[in-house]
């Protein structure tokens, strides 16, 4: 199916806005971009065999009539001999271009393919200092709101990213290499108000971790106004994001672009978003007000390329935990009653409405 898009693109039999879209595919994808260098040399190569194809047919049928006339002469015996002998180099030159066509379309897409770099996974955590510029300092905040001993050393690196309640009770999932090998993290709301946690539960292998509100001035809020999506959604179906690139709820929007991630991750999916460090641990969500994956990483030097751990991970991970006997009897009994949403209250809103209803459940986290 792609090889015949390929091919249509090539030949210009595309409509305008079909060539637009696959034009765009190409900047956001270099496998794409390679499959159509690589197909266009080897179009141009069959075309140029096929062209002496038809010369030497021609030459043939040439032959045949002067023969068949009488206006040649040789007997079956000579005329093989006579064949190769004329035409032994040409074979001999067919051979080595058979055994180095592979080496010539390598070559040659090499040279006019573009450029591009490596490509890696980027986290999209970040300092969070980098944050805190112009505001009261961040040493003070933790000082007043964490339990801990003396100040918090000036080096003591803080990473921020973004997290959001998956119960009322104060229970909030974020990304694991958000919290790394903290031992504090607080969160702050859109309001700015901050709250102590406790980490319950951390999952490296999805990158999800389970965090406790515990701080005496938190209030659990009514029922969360979005759902937590078990199945998927379908290709380019609209979808939002909601996190802290910034000190301040920061709002993005674009559509899923891929079922898996990257090569192939069947944890996680690609989403077409702008996404920065700060982002990671942050609910991608559907026009329903559904979250169907939590904001991870993005592919470096790729414009688009952003990838989510697929939600239905969450369900999966919350199992993994509440079958921890250990873990429950030692941290809190509460984490066997954890119900995720199932409903999502804002399905029929405007974006805007949406928005207001679900900004007050995500939050920024602080971790060192």
């Amino acid at each position: 199916m792609i090889l015949e898009s390929i091919e249509r693109y090539i030949r210009g039999e595309m409509l305008p806005e079909e060539r637009k879209f696959f034009e765009e595919l190409r900047k956001s994808n270099p496998g794409i971009d390679q499959l159509v260098v690589e197909h266009t040399v080897f179009l141009h190569m069959m075309e140029k065999f096929g062209d002496r194809k038809n010369i030497k047919s021609t030459l043939q049928d040439v032959h045949n009539e002067l023969f068949e006339t009488g206006q040649i002469r040789q007997s079956k015996e000579t005329k093989v001999r006579r064949l190769w002998l004329k035409y032994r180099k040409t074979v001999a030159v067919a051979a080595s271009i058979a055994a180095i066509t592979a080496l010539a379309i390598s070559g040659i897409t090499s040279y006019y393919a573009p450029r591009t770099p490596s490509t890696t996974l980027q986290v999209l955590s970040r300092k969070i200092t980098e944050l805190a510029k112009g505001q009261k300092s961040i040493n003070e905040r933790l000082n007043t709101k964490l339990p801990v001993k003396g100040p918090v050393p000036a080096e003591t690196e803080i990473k921020g990213g973004t997290g959001f309640m998956i119960d009322p009770k104060g229970f909030i999932v974020t990304n694991a290499h958000v919290i790394g090998n903290s031992t504090v993290v607080i969160v702050q709301n859109n309001k700015g108000q901050e709250f102590t946690t406790k980490i319950v539960y951390i999952n490296n292998a999805a990158d999800l971790a389970f965090l406790k509100i515990v701080d005496s001035n938190f209030k659990a809020p009514g029922n969360l106004p979005y759902a937590i999506n078990k199945g998927s959604i379908d290709l380019g179906e609209a979808i939002f994001t909601l996190g802290y690139p910034r000190d301040e709820i920061v709002y993005g929007e674009g559509y899923l672009s891929a079922k898996t991630g990257y090569r192939g991750d069947s944890l996680t999916c690609q989403i077409a978003v702008a996404a920065n460090p700060g982002n990671s641990g942050g609910p991608v969500l559907d026009k329903n007000g559904e979250v169907i994956g939590v904001l991870s990483n993005r592919q470096e030097h790729v414009q688009g390329a952003v990838f989510a751990i697929r939600s239905k991970n969450i369900y999966i991970a919350l199992d993994d935990m509440k079958k921890d006997s250990t873990l429950v009897s030692k941290t809190d009994s509460s984490l066997t009653s954890i119900h995720l949403p199932q409903t999502s209250s804002v399905k029929n809103m405007d974006r805007v409405q949406q928005i207001k209803k679900i900004q007050e459940f995500i939050y920024l986290v602080k971790s060192y």
